[in-house]
C-alpha cells in the first residue's frame, strides 16, 4: 500500500518523498501541473495530476484508493483577499479529507502552521490573519472526524538551514523556528506511525531526536493476542 502526499511539488513534500523512498516506501504525490512530474519522480514518488483547488471528492477518492496514509502539505500561505482564503488553505483540505474517508484511508497527517486558529488575530497583515483562520477551521474539521486518525503538525517559521534531526514536539512549544529539512523528517516519521496523542502538536527546533520525539506522543502498542 502506498503513501499519498497532497501538494507533492512543494519543497517540504519533495523532501518527505525522498526520505520515504529511501526507506523503501511506495509514495505518490498529487501535483497540479503535468510539467511538475519530473521533479516528483526524481524525488522517488509517482506523480498524480489533480488540481486540489477544483478537484471533487470523487476525483480524489480514485487517487487515494489503496493508500495506507496521506499527508496534506499543500498551501498558498496567504488569502486571496482579507476574509477570503485560498481554496487549498481550507476548502481543498475538507474535500481531501472527504476523499480519504471514502477511500477507506485511516491515517491522515496535516501540515498546518503555528498560530492556526479560527479566531486568530494578526492586525498587521489581514491576509495572514485570513490564512491562519482558514487553517484553524480546517484543522478543527479534520480533528472532528472519527473515521480519520489525524495528527495536525503546526511548525514554527521554516528556516533554510541544514536539518539537525533534533526537535521539540509538544502540545505547546513556545516560540522558535525549525529547519525545513527537520519538518520533512518529522512528517515522514509520522506517516509511518499509526496515530499520535494528542493529535495537535507544535514543532520547533530542539534537543530530542525526531524518532524519540514522535514516539513520546504515540500510544503504546497493544500486545499481540496469544
Amino acid at each position: 500500500m502506498s503513501l499519498v502526499i497532497a501538494g507533492g511539488h512543494g519543497r517540504v513534500a519533495l523532501t518527505v518523498s525522498r526520505l520515504l523512498a529511501v526507506r523503501g516506501e511506495r509514495v505518490s504525490a498529487v501535483i497540479r501541473r503535468p510539467e511538475q512530474a519530473g521533479v516528483v519522480r526524481d524525488a522517488g514518488a509517482r506523480p498524480l495530476v489533480a488540481d486540489l483547488a477544483t478537484a471533487s471528492a470523487e476525483d480524489l477518492t480514485e487517487l487515494l484508493t489503496g493508500a495506507r496514509a496521506v499527508l496534506y502539505a499543500a498551501g498558498a500561505g496567504l488569502g486571496v483577499a482579507p476574509g477570503q482564503p485560498a481554496p487549498v488553505d481550507h476548502d481543498s483540505i475538507v474535500t481531501f479529507a472527504d476523499a480519504a474517508e471514502r477511500a477507506g484511508v485511516r491515517r491522515f497527517v496535516m501540515l498546518s502552521v503555528m498560530g492556526a486558529d479560527p479566531a486568530a488575530r494578526y492586525r498587521d497583515n489581514p491576509l495572514v490573519e485570513t490564512f491562519l483562520r482558514a487553517r484553524g477551521r480546517a484543522d478543527e474539521n479534520l480533528l472532528a472526524r472519527s473515521a480519520l486518525a489525524t495528527t495536525v503538525i503546526r511548525p514554527a517559521w521554516f528556516r533554510d538551514r541544514p536539518g539537525t534531526g533534533m526537535v521539540h514536539l509538544a502540545e505547546r512549544t513556545g516560540v522558535g523556528d525549525i529547519a525545513r529539512e527537520d519538518v520533512a523528517a518529522v512528517l515522514a516519521t509520522l506517516l509511518s506511525t499509526d496515530s499520535t496523542s494528542p493529535r495537535v502538536l507544535e514543532l520547533i527546533a530542539g534537543t530530542t531526536p525526531i524518532h524519540d520525539a514522535v514516539a513520546r506522543h504515540s500510544p503504546p502498542r497493544r500486545p499481540a493476542p496469544r
